[in-house]
């Protein structure tokens, strides 16, 4: 225990010796101001056109011009997509936007 002392009080000499620096100043309480917004670009966002009827309520997105999806909400049942996702104007049912889940398959039995 006495050769453990004189080795304590050597790891922490470097410690006592550090002094706190004196040009520490507190922070200012005005918070900076947040950074500049991009231009708005109407260009970039899509035109929806939203038309209604007695069985159905349609939403049409069209970027540049070009019809790329519609969303259908009948009055009764779950909403759909119609979606162009080869540009030539033929539209494909999904039942939702991006990839359609695929199922797990595994291998059970082979013979």
């Amino acid at each position: 225990m006495r050769q453990l002392l004189p080795v304590l009080l050597l790891a922490a000499l470097p410690v006592w010796a550090q002094q706190p620096p004196n040009d520490l100043q507190p922070l200012p309480a005005v918070p900076p101001p947040p950074p500049e917004m991009e231009a708005f670009d109407a260009a970039l966002e899509p035109q929806v056109t939203i038309v209604k009827t007695e069985r159905e309520t349609r939403e049409e997105y069209r970027s540049n011009g070009r019809l790329y999806m519609i969303r259908v909400t009948p009055a009764v049942g779950p909403a759909y997509y119609l979606v162009d996702q080869r540009g030539d104007g033929n539209f494909i049912q999904s039942d939702a936007i991006g990839p359609a889940p695929r199922a797990p398959m595994w291998l059970i039995k082979s013979w």
